[in-house]
């Protein structure tokens, strides 16, 4: 069972020890993770096992399933619990359409997306609206200066649609710029950031992580197993996935995330540690992440109840500091992933 704990010390609101990411909930066949999606009746009973398991905390984006995602997490919750007993957040910013302001950060997306958001989820508002992206760094969409989103989110928090504010993969120092903004001009602050950082991929141990240390922001990472490569669905090169998701559309973007030439070295590591432990790669993994005192509450997707058993057990496994060295020696430096595209 896990334990409810604080987002950071600049919010009061307290999350789950493990956050449910919902991307692969929705419509299967509709938007980029289509062919691996669960429909509403396949993720009740993965929801239901979270719930009693002490996951409270959940994750969507209005990106995801272009909308259905929300549609199926909203109806869920709403089935399965009363408001108060759960903490809900959703992502803006990727392009939902082709339409000139379908997308962004501007002042009147944010407005309409807000609302289109509730709703798709069917509540009148949600503990934290995320950034999906810096307002610079977002395809195809121009640069909106970043007073008015600030502006605009402080806005939707003083309505009531949205309790707290977090951001989601940015170069450090873009964050620090929107926090000093938003404390200059009296807007409403971020409490937490999700960013990418796992065994694999730990350029954000550098600048952003040591940042949200300092200043109290909850880390929340998302893709805390890479992917599924460290929990084994990739058997030593990308070619070898062994699931749904692994074998599909979405391995595209997993290729683009990782390529660096320790990837599977450090993946087979995690596999030896695992059989020392008798635990699976995917609590490995997990483990390594949670250990981390930075860490508050890793954003973690599973398809099948007993992932998610495997999951919630990791958060409870105390690795050997031996152990973690050895996992973390291999390690070599890849490129930033904002610097040359897209994370």
């Amino acid at each position: 069972m896990l334990d409810p704990v604080q987002l950071g010390s600049r919010s009061g609101l307290r999350v789950s020890q493990l956050t449910l990411g919902t991307m692969n909930f929705g419509v299967p066949g509709r938007g980029h993770q289509g062919d691996w999606t669960l429909d509403i009746d396949q993720a009740r009973p993965i929801f239901q096992a979270a719930i009693d398991r002490g996951i409270f905390t959940f994750d969507t984006a209005d990106v995801y399933g272009l909308g259905a995602s929300e549609e199926v997490v909203g109806a869920l919750l709403r089935e399965l619990l009363p408001r108060e007993d759960y903490v809900l957040a959703t992502k803006i910013s990727m392009p939902l359409g082709n339409g000139p302001n379908s997308g962004g950060l501007s002042r009147k997306h944010i407005m309409e997306g807000i609302d289109a958001s509730l709703t798709r989820l069917g509540v009148d508002y949600v503990d934290q609206l995320v950034i999906h992206r810096h307002p610079h760094a977002i395809p195809g969409q121009v640069q909106t200066p970043i007073e008015e989103t600030l502006e605009a989110l402080h806005d939707v928090v003083k309505a009531g649609k949205v309790l707290y504010l977090g951001g989601s993969s940015m170069f450090a120092w873009q964050f620090a710029e929107l926090q000093l903004t938003a404390e200059m001009h009296g807007f409403t602050p971020f409490v937490s950031m999700q960013n990418h950082y796992n065994l694999i991929y730990r350029e954000e141990e550098r600048e952003m992580i040591p940042y949200c240390r300092d200043a109290g922001i909850a880390l929340m990472p998302w893709s805390p197993l890479a992917r599924g490569i460290l929990a084994g669905s990739y058997r030593g090169g990308m070619h070898a996935g062994s699931t749904a998701r692994s074998q599909g559309m979405d391995r595209e973007r997993t290729e683009g995330l990782y390529r660096g030439e320790m990837d599977f070295v450090i993946a087979d590591r995690v596999i030896e540690v695992a059989e020392k432990y008798g635990k699976k790669p995917a609590q490995i993994a997990l483990a390594w992440l949670t250990n981390k005192p930075e860490v508050t509450s890793p954003v973690v997707g599973v398809s099948r109840v007993e992932q998610l058993d495997g999951l919630v057990e990791a958060v409870a496994l105390n690795l050997d500091p031996a152990d973690v060295a050895y996992l973390e020696e291999p390690y070599k430096p890849v490129d930033n992933l904002l610097s040359i595209g897209f994370s």
